[in-house]
């Protein structure tokens, strides 16, 4: 099974989910996202395979949150997503895509529904 995960190894939700995937015996891309961010579009294709808001996906308690004055524009998509697009920090994590869907994997025990 192929896996893409969107991975901050500084996170214990996303080395969970890699240690899940790997213990399925999962070929796992790692992209580590901080350093290889998602475009705008890329983010809106994750949102849309999620089936989330870009709200759900938003960091909150990131100091460039509060910089931007995103608490004023949670219900501006292209705004959030332009602004995690630029600062990845903003971008919660896991993100773990299989043949079986996309999730944002928090716990990182969700990662159970995208297994065969």
């Amino acid at each position: 099974m192929k896996a893409t995960l969107w991975h901050n190894n500084r996170c214990s939700n996303s080395r969970g989910a890699l240690a899940l995937l790997q213990e399925a015996g999962a070929d796992i891309e790692v992209i580590n996202y901080l350093d290889t961010p998602p475009s705008a579009a890329e983010l809106r294709v994750l949102l849309k395979e999620m089936g989330l808001p870009a709200r759900d996906l938003l960091r909150t308690k990131e100091a460039v949150f509060a910089e931007l004055g995103l608490a004023e524009k949670l219900d501006d998509e292209a705004a959030l997503i332009d602004a995690m697009a630029a600062h990845p920090a903003l971008i919660n994590r896991p993100i773990v895509r299989t043949a079986k869907g996309t999730a944002l994997c928090r716990p990182p025990e969700t990662v159970h529904s995208l297994l065969d």
